[in-house]
Parts: structure tokens; C-alpha cells; sequence
């Protein structure tokens, strides 16, 4: 089979053919490039700073290999993808495949080592009046952190401040574009967690049938008696107790462990009826062990509607953490998050209240759409990908 004709770059015409597919794609992407590339558009640091003696230099740099941030992981995971993708494209132009690859590989490693060994410094600087007498001081287009104090508490939106401020006069853009690093860094690896867990009790059980069947389908079945919002609630209420240093891995881990079951079903369902078919018989047959039936047989074979679940589950995960912090449970602050930026006009948050003043609309209009955009590309995604691994679709 030519390359042109993979089942893959099938796949990907009958996806790029449907425009619900793009939309959603579209969607994902106008969320993603902001929250990877966030210390280029929403920063309080100069990105480059010639000061009156001449002298050259990245104040923000530093901050990106070490940031200042009570959720050091996630901006750390965002802020190496941030430098190692520009890498990675211009490492594309080697033609050697083996050379390409290594050098690659190299360059992964190479660019993890000044996250692991910086230590964060507390910098309180106010550039914006510091850099004055400068020659020449380059700032991002939002020139505000999402931290920094930098206007008037639940300011409306203006010129200096596009979407705001919020209730301590924290720009609101740039407190929106750090929240989509925190409900994507949620949603994908929290969804990745919770398949892991659902590939392996579902095919386990699909595959040895008998009592681990019976054991591993009567736990699901048990756990699944409990509403699933309700539960995350009560274990982030016991977990928040300890006081735990980050958050973020919190939600991640209580998030991924109670979202695992529908997916064992499905999983379950679809080893069942390809455990059934010659080639997984005559692998039994040959002697062939039964994990690597399934991992290299069996999972391949039931890839298509694992991938479908994943991408709709994501916008399930997204909304569940904006409901556990708008609650107060998730995600706390300073770190900002679109939950408990919805939580901050809780007060007050329609257009115009009875005394004909205007309320918090900014802080409900904005992190609302940007959840309804999030939830709704990911759904749009998992109905092209639906479509585009169905063949009997048209």
C-alpha cells in the first residue's frame, strides 16, 4: 500500500472532509497555540530589554524555565512545549530519518535540563515603569501577568484592560489564557489516566472472562452506583484537608480515578466481540501470551471507539473541574481557572442588577465562552472522528 493510501491518511481526508470536524479541530487549536504560547502573549516581564547602558536581555526568560507559580508542573509541562516545538520543526528540515531522530531525541533531553535544575526567585518588579529609560523594552501583547495586581477590582473592560479585571484587579485576559493551560492540562491528563485504568480492567475482563470477569464487572458495577460529581466532591473535600502544595495533580488524580468506568464497559464490550474472530484464536491456538494478545492484537483493533471516547471525555473532565472550582474544590487560588473565575461574579453576575448599576457580566461572559467553546470543539471532534472511522458514513 503507497503512503498516499494508509489507513491513516484515509482517516484524515474523510476527518479534514467534514467541516464539523474542522470546527471543532479550529476550536481546539484557538484554545491550544494561546496556552502553549501564554508567556509570549499575557506577560508582565519584557521579552527583550535594552536598557540605557546598552546592555541586552530576556527578563522573562528565566521565569520560563522557572516560573512563579503555585502550580509549578503544569507551567512547566506548557512552557516546554512552548520552546521545544520551534525546535522540533526547524529539526525537520534534516533529511536523514535516523539523524533526524536523534537529534531530536537529543534535543528533548538537552532542553528538560534547566527545568529541572532552576529554582523560581520572587521578582516584584514593576517593568512597566522601571523600563522608562530604556532604549528599547519589548513587551507581550497583553503586558500584565496573571498574578500581577494591575487595575481597579471588577474593572469593566476597556482599552488597557480588553476583557477587565477581576476581583482584586487581576487583568481578566490574561487570567483566561493561564485557566486554559489549567482545564487542558485537566482534561488531557486526566482523560489519559482514567483510559489508562478502563483499557486494562476492560480488557482484562473482555479477555479472561470467568471470575475475573465476574469480579472486575461487579466492582465497576458497584462504583458506578455512586453519582460521579458527587463523589469527586466528597474526595476533594478529604484530600483539601492535608493541604496539599499543588492543586492541579489533585484534581488530575481524583478526576482520573472515578472517570475510568464507562470507558471498562466499552472496552469490555468491544475485546468480547474481537476475541471471538480467527485471528485472536489463532494467536491462542499458537500459544501466543495472552498480554501481548491484547496489547498487540486486540488493541489496535479496538482503537477507533477508544479514541472516540477519549476526545468526547475530555469536555466531560473540563466541565467537571470547572464544577469542582466554581464549587471551591478544584482548582485553588491565585491559580486561575475558569471555574473560580465564574465563582468571582457569583455575587453579582448579570448585565444590570435591580438598582440599574452594572454587575460582574465580564467575569461571566468571558470564562463562560470560553468553556462553551472548549466543550463544544472537543464534542465536534469526537463526532467527526466518529465519522471518520465509520465506514459506512457517506
Amino acid at each position: 500500500m503507497s503512503e498516499s493510501n494508509s489507513p491513516w491518511k484515509i482517516l484524515w481526508r474523510r476527518f479534514a472532509a467534514n467541516r464539523i470536524a474542522l470546527t471543532g479541530a479550529a476550536g481546539i487549536m484557538l484554545l491550544l497555540i494561546p496556552a502553549i504560547f501564554a508567556p509570549l502573549i499575557a506577560n508582565g516581564r519584557p521579552l527583550l530589554l535594552i536598557d540605557g547602558n546598552g546592555t541586552l536581555s530576556f527578563p522573562f526568560l528565566r521565569f520560563v524555565f522557572a516560573p512563579e507559580s503555585s502550580e509549578v508542573m503544569v507551567e512547566k509541562l506548557f512552557n516546554y512545549t512552548m520552546l521545544l516545538l520551534p525546535l522540533l520543526l526547524i529539526l525537520r528540515l534534516i533529511k536523514n530519518i535516523r539523524l533526524r531522530r536523534w537529534s531530536m531525541a537529543v534535543c528533548a533531553v538537552l532542553l528538560s535540563i534547566p527545568f529541572l535544575v532552576m529554582e523560581p526567585v520572587m521578582d516584584k518588579q514593576n517593568y512597566r515603569e522601571s523600563c522608562a529609560g530604556a532604549k528599547c523594552a519589548i513587551f507581550a501583547p497583553i503586558p500584565y501577568g496573571p498574578d500581577e495586581i494591575a487595575g481597579e477590582p471588577y474593572s469593566l473592560p476597556e482599552k488597557k484592560h480588553i476583557f477587565g479585571c477581576d476581583d482584586v484587579g487581576r487583568d481578566l485576559a490574561s487570567r483566561l489564557i493561564c485557566g486554559a493551560r489549567v482545564s487542558l492540562a485537566v482534561g488531557v491528563l486526566a482523560t489519559l489516566l482514567s483510559m489508562v485504568i478502563g483499557l486494562i480492567v476492560g480488557m482484562c475482563a473482555g479477555y479472561y472472562r470467568g471470575k475475573l470477569d465476574l469480579i472486575l464487572m461487579r466492582l465497576v458495577e458497584i462504583l458506578l452506583c455512586f453519582p460521579t460529581f458527587l463523589l469527586l466532591l466528597i474526595l476533594m473535600s478529604m484530600l483539601g484537608d492535608y493541604k496539599i502544595a499543588e492543586s492541579i495533580p489533585l484534581v488530575i488524580g481524583v478526576i482520573g480515578l472515578t472517570g475510568w468506568i464507562g470507558l471498562a464497559f466499552l472496552v469490555r464490550g468491544e475485546v468480547l466481540k474481537e476475541s471471538s474472530l480467527a485471528y485472536v484464536q489463532s494467536c491462542v491456538v499458537s500459544g501466543v501470551p495472552g498480554w501481548k494478545i491484547m496489547f498487540k492484537h486486540l488493541l489496535p483493533n479496538i482503537s477507533a471507539p477508544v479514541l472516540i471516547s477519549f476526545t468526547f471525555s475530555i469536555s466531560g473532565v473540563i466541565m467537571s473541574e470547572s464544577g469542582l472550582s466554581f464549587l471551591g474544590f478544584g482548582v485553588q487560588p491565585p491559580t486561575a481557572s475558569w471555574g473560580n473565575l465564574l465563582r468571582q461574579a457569583f455575587d453579582n453576575p448579570m448585565i444590570f442588577t435591580p438598582d440599574g448599576s452594572v454587575g460582574y457580566w465580564h467575569l461571566t461572559v468571558f470564562p463562560g465562552l470560553a468553556l462553551f467553546i472548549a466543550v463544544l470543539s472537543f464534542n465536534f471532534t469526537g463526532e467527526g472522528l466518529r465519522r471518520a472511522f465509520d465506514v459506512k458514513e457517506g
